[in-house]
């Protein structure tokens, strides 16, 4: 199964936050869209970090008052982990759990496409199994 085929079941939609956004505006992005990361994009809209929830906790721990009016540019993960729509799912789990990530941008000519979560690669497998278990009981069972 390849990543492509998990941005057509999940739709391709993703939030992202320019550069040059305080961490106030990402925070406020996170919690409108009720996600737990955005991916960090220069003005061309290339994909040059990413901001987490993790990094907002960081922040706070490190920095106390007035945190919120940091750039995003200066807390966020520089070069992340990203895949490409013709990688194949196990490779892209295989990375996110090496690397203790939860979400991997989708990148494709350097344009951010989409984004890859560990719930999203659950439920395609998920989906997966499901399917051919239930070929196999009707085989199985002799129902068509």
């Amino acid at each position: 199964m390849l990543v492509r085929d998990v941005l057509r079941e999940k739709g391709n939609r993703v939030v992202s936050i320019d550069v040059d956004a305080t961490v106030h505006e990402a925070v406020s992005k996170l919690v409108q869209n009720n996600i737990g990361s955005l991916p960090v994009v220069d003005h061309d809209g290339l994909l040059i970090g990413i901001f987490a929830e993790r990094d907002v906790l960081r922040l706070m721990h490190n920095r106390g008052e007035g945190f919120s009016r940091t750039k995003v540019s200066e807390v966020m993960t520089c070069n992340p982990v990203t895949c490409g729509l013709m990688d194949e799912v196990n490779d892209v789990m295989g990375q996110m759990s090496e690397r203790r990530i939860a979400k991997v941008p989708v990148v494709a000519d350097g344009a951010l496409v989409g984004i890859v979560s560990v719930g999203d690669v659950i439920k395609v497998m998920y989906d997966k199994v499901a399917t051919e278990n239930h070929h196999l009981l009707s085989y199985i069972h002799g129902a068509v």
